[in-house]
């Protein structure tokens, strides 16, 4: 199973950015889709991005597309996700997660479809 640890999470004012980065160990990232999701208070989980194991292909929630761009480094088992133009609704607990191979477009979205976690990071944004 894949280790994952992110970091980067902080306060920032609306229209501020932030980069938050997930590292990997126990496993190469190299064969594995990697995927941000996010939980409000009081929400639910949902999926922010998500980039299959070459960074080729890019998936986005409508919520955050044109904001915020998901890249990858697998030399460096790192994940990240840069978020810019960042609204007080973007207020979460940013958790990045692995799923060895490719789920298929249809389910690269599902949180089910990811069987490795790191702990979170907070990111608030006042407004």
């Amino acid at each position: 199973q894949v280790q994952l640890v992110e970091s980067g999470g902080g306060l920032v004012q609306a229209g501020g950015s932030l980069r938050l980065s997930c590292v990997a160990s126990g496993r190469t990232l190299s064969s594995y889709t990697m995927g941000w999701f996010r939980q409000a208070p009081g929400k639910e989980r949902e999926f922010v991005a998500a980039i299959n194991w070459s960074g080729g292909s890019t998936y986005y929630a409508d919520s955050v597309k044109g904001r915020f761009t998901i890249s990858r480094d697998n030399a460096k088992n790192t994940v990240y996700l840069q978020m810019d133009s960042l609204k007080p609704e973007d207020t979460a607990v940013y958790y990045c997660a692995a799923r060895y191979l490719f789920p298929g477009r249809s389910r690269v979205t599902s949180q089910a479809q990811y069987d490795s976690w790191g702990q979170g990071t907070q990111v608030t944004v006042s407004s």
